[in-house]
């Protein structure tokens, strides 16, 4: 059998199983492994990147390359065969973004990767019809910006008193997996797939040649996971806010989701409460708690900042995908307008990764360091950069730009380390100013 690619016949597939999924939303399909073919493994192949770390049996993609078709050819037979098993993910810790507290990350072996990528492609043309308005992360044409573009209309265009904050403490290790399959057969009837995602599951985890199992949570790093949480949160969180947690509320009742990080927006205090309550109690049916110090109930909107000056305080702000967003006004100095700003958190922990980038370089030629310096603050400015944000970002700028002109003055040539050679350096290489990249109305 040879393994090759043909994108339109796999694509054409996909999309016949997209159709019937919008159309029958109560369809159980039960005809699906038969797409995990060697046209959809080649297409999940190439789109693997070759810099990817290794998993437990240390195979790259550069090796797995020296014998490909025949590589591909045995993994497609073992799948349909059943005699596929995954592979415990090889865990490590990484630096935590501006902490000095080490994150867990999964690294699952690449034929693990492979069988993960075909069954999301599977997965999502159906997933993509039953998924919620409100729900924006980890989904095709969606991204975080459309989620702050949401939150915008609701606050600034209907009527929004309070809003809810969420956090939800360590969902991805805490996913029931029990819930998590029933939820899967609703809508997936073919064995084979589901048994599948059942071993994935049950892979557990290599730390250091220690085997873990893993008896919940879904497996970080696998490119199978967000998937998994979005269906997770689909029918534990989503559905109960807009099918029924909403119908009962006289006012405003609106959820804007990305991945485990939402907020609710209300007209009315009492029913804000009222969920802020009863949400604890549905996340616990799914085994999921929420962090308490990190879920709050805030006044907001148009009458906050009067109401809260009449109180002789300052009205309340939130966090919301690492924005701060606050209650001001349009250039009219008359209608209502939310603004945002780089929430403190993470403008302190952007600068400190940018430090310690620049101090475990110390060798790194200067040209190379200003010409990464700008793509690093090109790539600040793409996610930062939305309306009302400006003065954060000419902030991030001067900090970022002070940081690099001491470790310029640190280099061996002390000539070179002077402040006017060091602005002149600046200047030369045209470090990227800030700007707004991203209109949210």
């Amino acid at each position: 059998m040879c393994i090759h690619s043909d994108a339109g016949y796999v694509e054409s597939n996909l999309q016949r199983i997209a159709e019937k999924a919008r159309k029958a939303p109560d369809f159980k399909f039960t005809s699906l492994f038969h797409l995990m073919n060697g046209e959809l493994l080649r297409g999940c192949y190439d789109e693997l990147r070759s810099s990817a770390s290794s998993g437990i049996d240390g195979v790259t993609k550069v090796q797995y390359d020296e014998h490909l078709e025949d590589n591909l050819e045995d993994l497609l037979s073992r799948l349909h065969r059943m005699t596929y098993f995954p592979q415990p993910v090889r865990r490590v810790y990484i630096p935590k973004a501006g902490s000095d507290k080490l994150r867990p990350l999964g690294i699952p072996a690449l034929e693990d990767k492979l069988v993960q990528a075909g069954l999301v492609k599977i997965l999502e043309q159906i997933y993509e019809a039953d998924f919620v308005e409100e729900s924006y992360g980890f989904r095709s044409g969606r991204g975080c910006h459309d989620a702050l573009r949401a939150l915008s209309r609701t606050v600034e265009n209907q009527s929004v008193n309070f809003i809810v904050e969420a956090d939800i403490k360590g969902f991805f290790d805490n996913v029931d997996q029990d819930q998590l399959m029933l939820f899967l057969s609703h809508r997936i009837g073919d064995k084979r797939v589901l048994r599948y995602i059942k071993r994935i599951l049950k892979a557990g985890i290599n730390e250091e040649g220690a085997f873990q199992p893993s008896e919940r949570g879904t497996p970080q790093g696998g490119v199978i996971s967000p998937l998994l949480a979005n269906i997770y949160l689909h029918y534990s969180l989503d559905l109960w806010v807009i099918k029924k947690f909403a119908r009962t509320c006289w006012g405003t009742a609106q959820l804007v989701r990305y991945a485990d990080d939402y907020v609710v927006c209300f007209s009315h205090e009492k029913e804000a409460k009222r969920f802020r309550a009863e949400m604890e109690e549905r996340l616990l049916k799914f085994g999921l708690e929420i962090a308490p110090e990190k879920t709050l109930c805030v006044e907001f909107g148009k009458y906050a900042v009067q109401r809260a000056k009449q109180r002789g305080e300052k009205a309340a702000t939130f966090d919301f995908l690492g924005f701060t967003h606050y209650c001001s006004k349009a250039r009219d100095g008359k209608r209502f307008r939310m603004k945002r700003k780089t929430a403190a958190k993470k403008f302190v922990a952007k600068l400190k990764v940018f430090k310690e980038w620049l101090n475990s370089n110390k060798t790194m030629h200067v040209s190379q360091i200003m010409k990464l310096t700008a793509s690093k603050l090109r790539g600040h400015y793409q996610y930062y950069g939305v309306t009302d944000n400006m003065r954060s970002l000419v902030r991030f700028y001067k900090s970022a730009c002070s940081v690099l002109k001491r470790w310029l003055g640190r280099r061996g040539d002390a000539s070179k380390g002077t402040w006017r050679n060091q602005s002149l350096l600046l200047t030369y290489f045209a470090l990227p100013t800030p700007r707004i990249m991203v209109n949210l109305f």
